[in-house]
C-alpha cells in the first residue's frame, strides 16, 4: 500500500492531477505563493523518492507527473480516517460527514443514486 501523503504533498498532488505533467515551476507558481519555491522543489523530491509522482528528466527542467491516481489516494485517505476516527464504520463516517457542512440537492442525489447502487449489490449476493 501507497503512503498517504502529507497535506503539502497533496497539495501537489491536486496541481499535477488538475494541470498533467509539470515542472516545479508550474506547481509553484499555481500555488500562487502559498509556500516557497525551493519548499516545492524539495517536496517534489521527497515525492518522487516515496512514488507519490514520477519524474521525466530528459530536458533541463524536469516534469513531474502524479504517480498516483486520485481516487486511489482518496479511497486510501477515507479508509484511514474511518478506522482511525470512526472505529471502522462507514456509516458513522457518512453521517458526520453529511451532518457538517448541508449537502447540495445534487450532492444529495448522487448519495442516494450510490446507495441504490449498493443496496442492489447487497441484493445480488
Amino acid at each position: 500500500m501507497k503512503q498517504i501523503p502529507t497535506d503539502s504533498e497533496l497539495e501537489i498532488l491536486k496541481v499535477l492531477w488538475k494541470r498533467g505533467p509539470s515542472t516545479v515551476r508550474e506547481v509553484f507558481d499555481t500555488l500562487q505563493g502559498t509556500t516557497g519555491y525551493t519548499t516545492v522543489l524539495k517536496t517534489m523530491q521527497i515525492m518522487f523518492e516515496k512514488a507519490l509522482v514520477s519524474r521525466d528528466d530528459s530536458t533541463r527542467s524536469h516534469v513531474y507527473s502524479a504517480a498516483v491516481q486520485a481516487e486511489a489516494t482518496q479511497g486510501q485517505m477515507v479508509s484511514e480516517l474511518m478506522t482511525r476516527a470512526f472505529e471502522g464504520s462507514a456509516s458513522r463516517l457518512a453521517m458526520r460527514a453529511l451532518s457538517a457542512e448541508p449537502p447540495s440537492r445534487a450532492e444529495l442525489d448522487q448519495v442516494r443514486a450510490l446507495l441504490d447502487q449498493l443496496e442492489k449489490k447487497a441484493g445480488a449476493k
